[in-house]
């Protein structure tokens, strides 16, 4: 079977990912929106999962079925076991199966340190890092019961954590939300590392600031814009759905290899690739976790999946 076509970085050529099954958290609006649309745009089927705002999310349901893909709205809080598991169950049920997962959900609860409650710190941990958890563990559950269909994908299945530069960079006056993004990241390698074996990706993607609404205190004003501009080098903020080069939002970073896609990539890899930035544990790990991470030269940030 021969390779699909390499796509220029930043695009998600139409049909690149036909047959497959998206599932994106936090899809109503943002990031999550962008995503969940461009996954259409490219063939997926997605499911536009949101927890308030349910015009918002009926609105991208109709954007992505202009595609001619399936789409469909469901209400689940990512931060409760229960919902999250229904929510898997009936994506499986009414779509087959899923393919991909875009763990996507978040928000904020800002306070000074002293001042921060701990309903704030437990409510942005359990949706940031609980809800992610929870997500990428129902959808590897469907992953390894299902295994890889080469039709389909040479992956058994992908999981994108998003995260934040904050999972590197420490925030004064958002601990909690620093803290949940650090989490992100730990768990995300942590995951690829146990799932590599079973041909399954998880990566992350950290975005610095956007202007969606999580944020809109840190760029709506002038003066929130100039001092969100003064910690940026090249002095600019993405808005949601920014289109480099006339094109529409990038889902990965720039560095990706000619003839790679992270959520297509090549159907004649063997395994798939973890991309860790710290290696000195390997020598810990037995020779079959070796194999399957023998390829670590590009940080999670830097090189998102290939399927």
């Amino acid at each position: 079977m021969s390779s699909p076509e390499a796509a220029s970085p930043g695009v998600l050529a139409a049909h690149l990912l036909k047959g497959q099954k998206a599932l994106v958290t936090g899809a109503n609006s943002g990031i999550g929106r962008a995503t969940a649309v461009a996954l259409g745009r490219a063939g997926a089927d997605v499911v536009v999962n949101y927890v308030t705002g349910p015009e918002e999310a009926d609105r991208v349901v109709e954007e992505i079925t202009a595609f001619g893909v399936r789409a469909a709205a469901y209400e689940a809080d990512v931060s409760d076991e229960d919902q999250v598991v229904a929510m898997t169950d009936r994506m499986i049920e009414e779509f087959g199966t899923i393919d991909i997962l875009v763990a996507n959900a978040g928000l904020q609860r800002d306070a000074p340190f002293t001042e921060m409650t701990l309903a704030q710190w437990r409510k942005v941990l359990d949706v940031n890092l609980t809800g992610q958890f929870l997500c990428a563990r129902e959808a590897a559950k469907e992953f390894l019961r299902r295994g890889v269909v080469p039709e389909v994908s040479c992956a058994a299945g992908k999981i994108i954590c998003m995260s934040s530069v904050h999972q590197l960079i420490p925030w004064a006056g958002h601990v909690n939300y620093a803290a949940s993004k650090g989490g992100v990241r730990m768990m995300m390698e942590t995951l690829a590392q146990e799932l590599a074996p079973r041909k399954i990706r998880v990566n992350a993607i950290a975005p610095g600031a956007i202007g969606t609404a999580i944020n809109r205190d840190a760029w709506e004003t002038p003066e929130a814009r100039s001092d969100l501009l003064r910690l940026i080098p090249r002095a600019r903020r993405r808005p949601r759905g920014h289109r480099p080069g006339g094109r529409h939002p990038r889902l990965r970073p720039d560095g990706l290899r000619r003839g790679h896609h992270p959520l297509r990539g090549r159907r004649d890899d063997a395994l798939p690739r973890v991309h860790h930035r710290r290696l000195t544990h390997l020598a810990r790990v037995g020779p079959e976790e070796k194999v399957a991470m023998r390829d670590t030269a590009h940080s999670p940030v830097h090189a998102p999946p290939r399927s």
